[in-house]
């Protein structure tokens, strides 16, 4: 059963114009799907709710020293909603940085260096937390390896979206599970799907939505 939720801007949070991505999301559905062409120049993904409503279209412009993806209401990109931004040139070490369209802090999320290479681990923070609020984690390593390795082998590798299912759990700080984004059984394109966990204030799931999107974008290079 699909989950319901109000999605407001959390009292004395920065002001919210009428293009905020906080309003566009307002009532979204659990869970959510994400689902990007395997083949494309510029990666470009697309998020929808339980209820088929597209959320979120988002792409990565090309040819840049720095991550920028924008994201977008449709397709059409005729309302840019937000934008995610690397504070450096690509690293293991890079944060990038979410804003709304009228520059409002969103959140950010980064690679924990070293420790990402076997298994990912990227750390989510709040505007203004120089400590990070959320940690991500593969479940289990062994799958990603297995995905990879197998989608090399012709034929083969067009079924592997159906057996190997990469899943990323976002826990707090402080303790607890959040939300998870897990691999779905796909063919010709990437999917994945996000489980909300836990109690989250709206800019926190907000965060944490597009922290998994720019982890999927950044894992899909690494294989």
């Amino acid at each position: 059963m699909a989950q319901d939720n109000s999605f407001t801007t959390p009292i004395g949070s920065a002001h919210v114009t009428s293009n905020s991505i906080a309003n566009h999301l307002a009532g979204i559905a659990y869970p959510l799907k994400i689902s990007f062409k395997i083949i494309a120049l510029a990666s470009q993904a697309t998020v929808t709710d339980a209820n088929g409503r597209v959320l979120i279209y988002t792409k990565q412009k090309m040819f840049k020293f720095r991550e920028h993806v924008e994201i977008f209401t449709d397709k059409s990109k005729s309302v840019l909603l937000a934008e995610i931004k690397a504070n450096k040139v690509i690293d293991w070490s890079a944060r990038y940085n979410f804003t709304e369209s009228d520059g409002t802090e969103i959140g950010s999320v980064g690679r924990k260096g070293w420790r990402s290479i076997w298994k990912a681990h990227y750390e989510c923070f709040n505007p203004g937390d120089n400590q990070s609020d959320f940690s991500i984690h593969e479940a289990n390593p062994w799958s990603k390896v297995m995905d990879s390795l197998l989608g090399e082998i012709p034929v083969v590798g067009m079924f592997t979206g159906y057996f190997c299912h990469p899943s990323y759990i976002a826990n707090r700080t402080a303790g607890g599970e959040a939300m998870r984004i897990t691999k779905q059984a796909a063919m010709w394109e990437g999917k994945f799907a996000i489980e909300k966990l836990g109690e989250l204030s709206p800019r926190e799931e907000l965060n944490l939505i597009l922290s998994f999107m720019m982890m999927i974008l950044l894992e899909r290079k690494r294989g």
